[in-house]
């Protein structure tokens, strides 16, 4: 009897062995706020720097005066502006709407990797297996009409969004959504499509607008009704389609809330559209606007300078970042035969002499999509990184399981740039690609090698155009304004064209799935420009969005930027881990800085930081 008394006596412990590290397990995750709770802010991974009931964010000052005017230029290429409807294909709208009228429910903090804070919610609460996210609506929480913003209204705005009247990248995006469901008239619960952490942001961070703006219109329908939103400011002025101007709203809701206090300072925001860069900046010196964000190293040494940079009155300053830089580059479009053949692919990245480019030293050179983060490949790959990417080894360039991708360079040595010329001829030679007498690289059709780069911008890529001539090959500039290309790029009708990817603090899966997922690959309007259509690439994209721990995400990103650098889908160009700008000498600005620039396509300057946390300086010492 006795053996039999010890086996249940083991089997007994071990039952409550298991209860309690349940039990332990259970108490840990609750005191980080884990999924199953109602909380007031969620991490991505780990715990919220900032506990319930906080003042206020570090990177602000609570205290900074109100009043003055900000002046801004357009911050992208938008040079004119056509309705005030920013979610719709048809037409332009000011990037100022997005920026300064729109809120979600929850609000990203600037100074941690992908947590975000109630604000139109009071409380959120994730499912333990990432199905669903619940919010409770702040009881305060208002429309610019006066309206109280209520969970129907919240549900709107997501079958709106996700609706066919929606431009693609929003249809895309939020198709990881299920559905959204009013509990009651101050709780929605959206239900995910995609379990997963990124769903969980998606939802937290959807544009919420008023069921009453445009009633009874669908959405491509509403084009010049002001928008009704939550958001802080009001449109004051508008002079459509050169300039617009917006107004703080003295009823703004969340003017005392945590996540809002110690922003939007300003009590007017003005913004004018130039046409050119050369003419906006001649504006800047002028003073007909207050920040400039340069792009360009040429110009950021050569032009901002002068008497106002020396006495004072103009400020220039390289801001430090440590956003993730995703990949600017040379987009070729596998759609065209042409560069179907990765032979030819990787030639034309041996072309590109970006070490005599870069004669500023401002840039570095691009070597990955995840460009200064941890999440870019390194060295060779791990045991972990290669268990991903094994089952596809016969898909894939041998390249991919050994060092991680550098991309070629001259050191600014015209003899380093010949041997890499003749790197690039023995690939197209290799590839069925050959000069004629009369130095026309030509395929055994007697095709000649002729691509068209299309920008809504002139200029830039004359030493890349002499370099590839050296082949014989032919690549034309070809320029169309940004409406064209805007409209060229939803129907992937270019040859190549340059695209800057996207800043983060963590690497989006979601986002990366419209670049590079195969089904995006086949819709027009989506981003996947490259025309990428790889399982593999798919595969990592679905363990990225269900990573569990920080390790898996680093471990699957690096697999993935392996396989898309070495298939050479692009011809990598520059990053910068700081962002340079002069500003005029009229602001005050909070003590610390914050780790993260989220710079926005909206946002241009330099992400919300400024434009939201800066102050008239004149004004300190003022009641």
């Amino acid at each position: 009897m006795r053996p039999m008394r010890l086996k249940m006596f083991a089997q007994t412990f071990r039952a409550c062995h298991v209860v309690l590290v349940a039990t332990l397990f259970f108490f840990a995750q609750w005191a980080q706020g884990a999924p199953g709770q109602w909380v007031h802010a969620y991490a991505a991974y780990g715990e919220p720097k900032y506990p319930k009931g906080f003042p206020h964010f570090e990177y602000v000052n609570p205290d900074a005066p109100k009043g003055g005017i900000l002046r801004l230029r357009n911050p992208d290429r938008r040079s004119s502006f056509d309705k005030f409807n920013p979610w719709t294909v048809r037409g332009n709208a000011p990037a100022g709407v997005l920026i300064w009228m729109v809120e979600g429910l929850a609000q990203l903090s600037q100074d941690e990797a992908q947590t975000m804070y109630g604000l139109l919610a009071q409380e959120m609460l994730v499912a333990p297996d990432y199905s669903s996210i619940t919010f409770r609506i702040h009881p305060q929480a208002r429309f610019n009409n006066g309206d109280p913003v209520l969970a129907e209204d919240v549900a709107h705005s997501f079958r709106t969004l996700s609706g066919k009247g929606a431009a693609p990248q929003y249809q895309s995006a939020y198709s990881d959504i299920e559905k959204a469901v009013v509990v009651d008239g101050h709780t929605v619960r959206f239900d995910l499509r995609k379990k997963t952490k990124e769903s969980v942001f998606l939802a937290g961070t959807m544009p919420v607008f008023s069921r009453k703006w445009g009633a009874g219109k669908k959405l491509d329908d509403i084009v010049t009704d002001w928008p009704v939103t939550s958001g802080p400011y009001l449109i004051d002025k508008v002079d459509m389609p050169r300039g617009i101007s917006f107004k703080f709203n003295p009823q703004y809701w969340a003017k005392d809330l945590s996540v809002r206090r110690g922003h939007f300072n300003f009590e007017r925001v003005v913004y004018r559209n130039y046409q050119e860069l050369a003419v906006s900046r001649e504006a800047f010196k002028a003073g007909e606007f207050d920040i400039y964000k340069e792009y360009s190293g040429r110009a950021w040494v050569r032009q901002h300078r002068g008497p106002k940079w020396e006495d004072g009155r103009i400020v220039k300053k390289s801001f430090e970042t440590a956003t993730g830089q995703g990949l600017q580059a040379y987009i070729l479009n596998l759609r065209k035969p042409i560069f179907q053949d990765r032979r030819v692919r990787e030639a034309l990245g041996w072309a590109l002499d970006f070490d005599t480019l870069n004669k500023t030293k401002l840039f570095k050179r691009a070597y990955s999509v995840f460009n200064n983060s941890e999440f870019a490949a390194q060295g060779l790959p791990s045991a972990e990184e290669l268990k991903l990417l094994e089952p596809f080894r016969s898909e894939l360039p041998t390249e991919v399981f050994g060092p991680a991708y550098v991309p070629p360079s001259t050191g600014g040595e015209p003899n380093r740039l010949r041997r890499n010329l003749l790197k690039a001829k023995d690939l197209l030679a290799q590839a069925g690609w050959n000069a004629d007498d009369k130095g026309v690289l030509r395929n055994a059709t007697g095709e000649a090698f002729e691509i068209e780069y299309l920008t809504p911008r002139e200029g830039g890529i004359s030493d890349y155009q002499h370099n590839l001539a050296k082949l014989g090959i032919t690549l034309k500039e070809r320029t169309v304004d940004f409406a064209l290309y805007a409209r060229r790029l939803d129907k992937y009708d270019f040859d190549v064209v340059g695209i800057v990817g996207g800043d983060f603090t963590l690497p989006n899966a979601s986002d990366l799935d419209s670049v590079y997922g195969s089904k995006s690959a086949d819709e027009d309007g989506n981003q996947n420009f490259r025309g990428v259509k790889s399982r593999a690439v798919d595969h990592l994209l679905e363990v990225m969005s269900h990573a569990k721990t920080i390790d898996e995400l680093r471990t699957a990103t690096r697999a993935f930027d392996r396989v898309v650098m070495w298939n050479h889908w692009q011809v990598p160009d520059l990053y910068m881990n700081t962002e340079n700008v002069s500003y005029w000498n009229r602001f005050g600005i909070p003590q610390k800085q914050p780790l993260y620039f989220t710079a926005d396509t909206y946002f241009g300057e330099f992400g919300p930081w400024p434009l939201w946390t800066w102050w008239d300086k004149s004004l300190e010492g003022k009641k």
